[in-house]
């Protein structure tokens, strides 16, 4: 699924992990590594000291359904170590309670991964058998491609963060996506460059991941590094031509370049792939209009509206073009359209300025349309045209006050 992904002025597309029937979670297990618990540190503690022949460990993150009964969580901890003990020797593992059913494990001296791997299913068939209750759970190993010792426990983080997005039930083994799910995450925390690190992380093992490819391109974009961005986007764009969300951040680049041509010309190629994204449809209708192609423009604002209804830019803009960019004026529609840009804005200057003139071209509403003139006004004072409205409009409804007076006399 293709979100927005706002930094400023800078609107690029960005795929979320969370497509599909997948969910994020509510809470991030590898926010614990920003916050350094006690609890992490412990454990990365335990796990620098414990003697591990070989080196080859598995780690795990564990936690109970947070749907089960105030009565199973009391008694998870029992459980868990209960558990823990009954499939590990104590000699070839340790753990660590993260919270109340939350658990962190190390185990080691198994025969081959598969066999490790065996066990783990076996722990977690064991702790849902009995707390009657589901398992989340997230796994990482060591040795694996060139993360040390260390990493392996944030990892072990990164995957059970992973594994939620499906549901209180499963198990994932820490992978690229996982990264690009860690990086998601502190792309959100606004923590640009640890979000890049992470994807540079997430390509070290998925070269030609394109998500993670247009995510690092993305943070560069963001943090104003937009050239690193543009070779980001042409690699993905390379792997992959039709990627709609890379062309159209490829298209975004060159506007930021003010290169408005050329981004009118990957707009569309995004346009022809998908007409049912929102950013392309406004970006797309907003550059139109800049041009003054004003009935090309409108069908691409059109669609935008419809994409997002809380769009008041695209609302604006077409009010905008029907009050005076069309030969026919429509100023009746043209008040429509930036009534509902101001429901959703009501302090747009614009929409102020031009909806009170298209209720003064169709003589109605002349007090409202006065009071909205000011208002435009004052929010920019310095706009001539917004100064000429209002004066127009003042003299309309001077001289109709006027009229009505002088005939109230007359009478």
């Amino acid at each position: 699924m293709i979100h927005k992904f706002t930094s400023k002025e800078i609107h690029f597309l960005k795929a979320e992990s969370d497509g599909h029937p997948i969910q994020p979670p509510l809470t991030f297990f590898s926010d614990l590594l920003h916050d350094q618990t006690q609890q992490i540190e412990t454990l990365n503690a335990r796990l620098a000291s414990a003697d591990i022949p070989g080196n080859a460990f598995i780690c795990a993150v564990v936690q109970i359904s947070g749907r089960a009964s105030e009565k199973t969580k009391e008694r998870a901890k029992d459980i868990f170590e209960a558990c823990f003990h009954s499939v590990l020797d104590k000699e070839r593992g340790l753990w660590e309670s993260l919270d109340d059913t939350s658990f962190a494990l190390v185990f080691w001296d198994y025969v081959k991964e598969e066999n490790g791997s065996r066990l783990l299913s076996l722990l977690k068939e064991k702790i849902s058998t009995a707390l009657k209750a589901d398992i989340l759970m997230g796994v990482a190993t060591f040795p694996f491609h060139a993360f040390k010792r260390s990493d392996v426990p944030g990892n072990a983080l990164k995957a059970i963060d992973h594994a939620a997005f499906f549901g209180p039930n499963h198990i994932i083994y820490f992978d690229a996506v996982s990264l690009n799910i860690s990086g998601d995450r502190l792309y959100q925390l606004k923590h640009y460059n640890r979000a890049i690190q992470e994807y540079k992380r997430g390509l070290e093992i998925a070269p030609k991941n394109i998500n993670l490819i247009n995510s690092l391109g993305v943070c560069y974009g963001v943090i104003g590094e937009i050239d690193r961005a543009k070779k980001e986007f042409e690699k993905a764009i390379a792997i992959n031509p039709k990627e709609v969300m890379v062309i159209y951040n490829i298209g975004l680049v060159h506007r930021i370049n003010e290169d408005e041509d050329k981004a009118i010309l990957y707009l569309k190629k995004a346009h022809g792939i998908d007409q049912n994204l929102f950013e392309i449809e406004l970006l797309l209708g907003q550059l139109l209009f800049k041009q003054e192609h004003w009935d090309r423009s409108l069908p691409h604002l059109d669609a935008a509206a419809r994409l997002n209804p809380d769009a008041a830019t695209a609302f604006r803009m077409k009010g905008e073009i029907f009050l005076d960019k069309l030969n026919k004026k429509d100023p009746q529609r043209a008040g429509a359209e930036f009534n509902k840009a101001l429901k959703l804005n009501p302090s747009d200057a614009i929409s102020l300025s031009g909806y009170a003139q298209a209720m003064a071209l169709q003589g109605k509403n002349l007090k409202i349309a006065l009071t909205f003139a000011n208002k435009s006004v004052a929010l920019e004072p310095d706009s001539l045209l917004f100064k000429n409205r209002l004066k127009q409009i003042q003299e309309i409804y001077d001289r109709l006050e006027a009229t009505r007076t002088a005939t109230i006399k007359s009478a």
